[in-house]
């Protein structure tokens, strides 16, 4: 229930500005953001170019670099000297997406696989077991996400 309340408002607040891509000092945005994912305000948080990813790709497996099954809209691969690996990420930009079940997204995703390619300020999300799971994300710039670490997970991600 917090994560769709959470959701909402930020499906809000993206519905409000009038340009959500503005590079300015948003103090009053990152309290905002700060209450929505639960993270403290100045939590570490970057500005990513993403990549899209899915099973059956060259090189793509069945597991992440943490040995646990890769989840559909929730895996990313990250490079683990920027966002360390077992980090939950909130990216604002993916709240509301279809899930593959039919639900809403709520912007939560888990840093557990890394890539050869992941270097710096990239991440890779992965979005299912076909290249048509990739649709959904199609419509986001992907040049320019942003991903705020709101806590830790131990073991695999949830499902």
């Amino acid at each position: 229930m917090r994560r769709r309340l959470a959701a909402l408002a930020v499906l809000s607040a993206l519905a409000l500005s009038t340009n959500a891509s503005a590079a300015a000092p948003d103090p009053i945005g990152d309290m905002i953001m700060s209450v929505v994912t639960g993270s403290m305000p100045g939590a570490p948080g970057w500005n990513v170019k993403a990549t899209l990813y899915h099973a059956g790709a060259k090189g793509v497996g069945n597991l992440d670099s943490l040995g646990c099954k890769v989840v559909a809209m929730r895996t990313a691969a990250v490079d683990k000297n920027l966002i360390p690996k077992g980090s939950v990420l909130f990216i604002k930009e993916t709240v509301g997406l279809k899930m593959p079940d039919g639900s809403t997204h709520d912007g939560y995703w888990y840093a557990s696989d890394t890539g050869g390619a992941i270097k710096g300020k990239r991440i890779d999300l992965f979005t299912g077991f076909s290249a048509a799971s990739m649709n959904p994300l199609r419509a986001l710039n992907l040049a320019s996400l942003t991903a705020v670490k709101v806590g830790d997970f131990k073991g695999c991600p949830p499902r």
